[in-house]
């Protein structure tokens, strides 16, 4: 089952399968689209006129530094200091953080969509910028910086600051456990794709969180536009199916899912579930 999907939202998905496209060039474009998925009133052009003006009046600071990681210093003073770009700590659940054009509005965000702007940005000075899948907390870095021994720069825009590979391996610690060793993969430069995913996955988590089927059963069919392989998404979607009375919906994606994930240990009660299902399976008129 699928709800009405955009054609903008369809040609992000297209330049994302070009394989010679550039993985971060327009993140904040489609970001917004995806945003606009979910509230469609979303003023994609308004939003983008914001950023622009944003970066004209952080130009001047930024392009007056020389050296790479002074230019990251300058940036960072004018988004987190000057225009007040931060985390939405007492509010963090608030669907708002999530919708960049809300973001870019307010100034406040969660750590994926403020690292969005954060990255957008900086790629727009000629910094190598991109958002890193950390666990439990989206971040930034800047790469080839050549004036640093590290030669990169990580950064969270959630908190304003920058950040060692100590402090990311403290972070590891809190949010996995410190049975969970550090792995310099945890760093490694998140695709658009994996983005927008993330962005999508945020929100159905949330929409599930206050009972909005609906809104999640969005957030689903998308996801699985940008990933039509992920198993597990056909799995939590048929189960969301089955629990909005969309029998003949539900099957589908359990079938789905045990056709892509045959081994997986959920397998057998998935397929119980399925055969029960098609047991009580309305007849289509």
């Amino acid at each position: 089952m699928q709800s009405e999907i955009s054609k903008r939202f369809q040609e992000l998905v297209q330049t994302l399968e070009d394989a010679n496209s550039n993985p971060s060039a327009g993140l904040a474009e489609g970001a917004l689209i995806v945003a606009a998925e979910a509230r469609p009133e979303t003023d994609i052009d308004s939003a983008l006129s914001i950023l622009d003006d944003v970066v004209e009046r952080v130009r001047p600071l930024v392009e007056a530094a020389e050296q790479p990681s002074e230019k990251i210093e300058a940036l960072n003073h004018a988004l987190f200091e000057l225009e007040n770009f931060r985390g939405n700590q007492t509010q963090y659940d608030d669907p708002r953080n999530s919708f960049l054009d809300e973001v870019l509005a307010r100034r406040k965000g969660l750590p994926i969509t403020l690292s969005v702007v954060y990255v957008d940005i900086a790629r727009r000075f000629g910094l190598d910028a991109h958002g890193v899948g950390f666990p439990g907390h989206f971040l930034a870095k800047i790469i080839g910086v050549s004036d640093v021994p590290e030669q990169e720069v990580i950064v969270d825009p959630f908190f304003g600051r920058t950040l060692s590979i100590e402090d990311c391996a403290e972070r590891l610690k809190a949010a996995a456990g410190s049975d969970v060793p550090f792995d310099q993969q945890w760093l490694r430069p998140a695709s658009a794709q994996e983005i927008y995913i993330r962005i999508l996955n945020n929100l159905k988590l949330l929409y599930l969180r206050q009972g909005d089927g609906l809104g999640a059963l969005g957030c689903f069919d998308r996801i699985l536009v940008l990933a039509p392989q992920a198993a597990f998404e056909y799995r939590d979607r048929g189960l969301l199916l089955e629990k909005l009375e969309c029998i003949h919906a539900a099957i589908e994606d359990l079938s789905q899912f045990l056709e892509l994930a045959p081994r997986n240990e959920d397998t057998t009660a998935i397929k119980a579930r399925r055969d029960a299902l098609n047991e009580r399976r309305p007849a289509l008129n």
